[in-house]
């Protein structure tokens, strides 16, 4: 066995390649650390990744985020990524209601320049998909919604649907907006959802600024972002990584640093940084790092489910829609992303899948081909080359009411040994923009107890 060792004080071991490992990694080592950053995958980018099938270069599901997202738009500039994941000039979400009385009907969710709230009067007074009273339903809750403090306990304490219901919203409202927007960005539905991060959510989202809702998502795939560019930009910060690696334990030596077990060799460090997910960092977690370390296990997670399909011709015209009346909730066209040839190759994104994540693929083709041909008229001329299915079982963790209480954050009871990843208490659900703040929230605790002097990317987090 070999021995790894670095300057006392100056060392440190991020567990963890995704976004918040790789976050944590790029902010310890621009400070000044020797940083080993270990990954048991063979790639970058956690779990939200690219493949090759075929002729086709696949994401494993259709990422996005928010113009609200600093976090995220932090990582994208640190990897020289920003141009190739652009932002929407302004929010515009076409949905489509396929269950309509009179046929099918496209509406649109928009925003203007005009200030907070008025930036979405607008666009909600122009939404077809809800009556009269209802948008003026909507508007209510929402100013109800402004004055909420996402970090009250309380809110965590109960679901998103018993708020919902309190504050005139129909079953229609619910299923048209709330949840169409909700069910993306939580990764469950409303009745499942902590009113702490639902409100959150809404309230960055919709009513912190006009542009804050504005959308982005990768034009290539993601594996050139997650991977191939953050390679790049750990290797110019001096970050060591070492890829198809597993840690198999952690501990304490006796002058007060970490052992940080991997197979053939023992790294030293006087910083850790566990990057992994909840059940991972259980596992590695020494005796006494947390008061409750099985709280961990009581997080819970939540599947997502892509459908992915290449049509022989172009059967969409826009690069995304949601859907009502449906099944299906959002679908994107990745054609140039995935450098497809011809045709044209639709990713259906489905969160909050529960009832359909062990569904055999030919189940899942015979439900969800006639839903687009029901969606877009000229699938149903279109020929389907090929269809296939990517599942993440634990995509992300559950937002369940009460799961507030049961995030820990970035620091432990352990002197060097810090937490990150998007179940920590970040105050964000899990997403990309949750993973790298609790990577910079996990670096910056690290670095103030080190006594070094860290102007923080982000100045609410620091």
């Amino acid at each position: 066995m070999t021995d790894h060792d670095s300057r006392p004080g100056h060392s440190a071991v991020v567990v963890g390649g995704g976004l918040a490992g790789m976050a944590a990694a790029l902010e310890l080592a621009d400070a000044g650390l020797d940083v080993t950053l270990v990954e048991g995958r063979p790639r970058l980018g956690g779990l939200a990744f690219s493949f090759r099938r075929g002729e086709l270069t696949v994401d494993n599901g259709q990422h996005v985020y928010l113009r609200c997202c600093t976090a995220y738009r932090w990582f994208l500039d640190r990897v020289d990524g920003t141009p190739l994941a652009p932002l929407q000039h302004r929010l515009d979400v076409p949905v489509l209601d396929v269950a309509h009385p009179r046929g099918p009907r496209l509406g649109r969710l928009r925003r203007t320049s005009l200030p907070v709230p008025l930036h979405l009067a607008a666009g909600l007074a122009a939404y077809p998909h809800l009556s009269l009273a209802e948008r003026a339903s909507v508007a209510r809750a929402a100013l109800a919604l402004k004055r909420l403090d996402p970090a009250d306990p309380a809110l965590d304490g109960i679901d998103f649907a018993t708020w919902l219901g309190r504050h005139g919203q129909s079953r229609r409202t619910v299923e048209a907006l709330w949840d169409l927007v909700g069910v993306a960005t939580l990764n469950a539905t409303a009745p499942h959802a902590s009113m702490g991060l639902a409100a959150m959510v809404f309230k960055t989202g919709l009513l912190s600024e006009p542009g804050a809702a504005d959308i982005g998502w990768a034009r290539v795939p993601l594996g050139e972002l997650h991977d191939t560019l953050a390679r790049k930009a750990l290797d110019s910060a001096g970050v060591r990584t070492e890829m198809s690696t597993r840690v198999r334990s952690l501990t304490r030596a006796g002058d007060g640093r970490w052992q940080v077990g991997l197979q053939g060799e023992q790294l030293t460090a006087d910083t850790v940084v566990l990057a992994v997910a909840q059940r991972e960092a259980h596992a590695l977690l020494p005796h006494g790092a947390l008061d409750d370390p099985d709280r961990l296990l009581d997080i819970g997670t939540a599947p997502i489910l892509n459908l992915h399909v290449l049509y022989d011709r172009t059967v969409l015209r826009r690069p995304f829609f949601a859907a009502l009346g449906s099944p299906v909730q959002w679908v994107f066209d990745r054609t140039d992303a995935s450098g497809a040839q011809d045709g044209q190759y639709l990713a259906v994104s489905q969160s909050a899948a529960h009832d359909e994540i062990d569904t055999p693929v030919a189940r899942l083709r015979e439900t969800y081909l006639p839903e687009l041909e029901r969606l877009l008229p000229a699938a149903r001329e279109a020929r389907v080359r090929d269809f296939f299915v990517t599942r993440e079982r634990t995509a992300t963790f559950a937002p369940t009411p009460g799961v507030g209480r049961l995030r820990p954050g970035a620091r432990t009871r352990a002197p060097g040994l810090y937490l990150a990843g998007a179940w920590t208490a970040t105050g964000w659900p899990a997403t990309m923009e949750g993973a790298v703040r609790s990577g910079l929230s996990a670096a910056g605790a690290a670095l103030a107890t080190l006594g070094r002097h860290h102007d923080h990317p982000l100045k609410e987090a620091a």
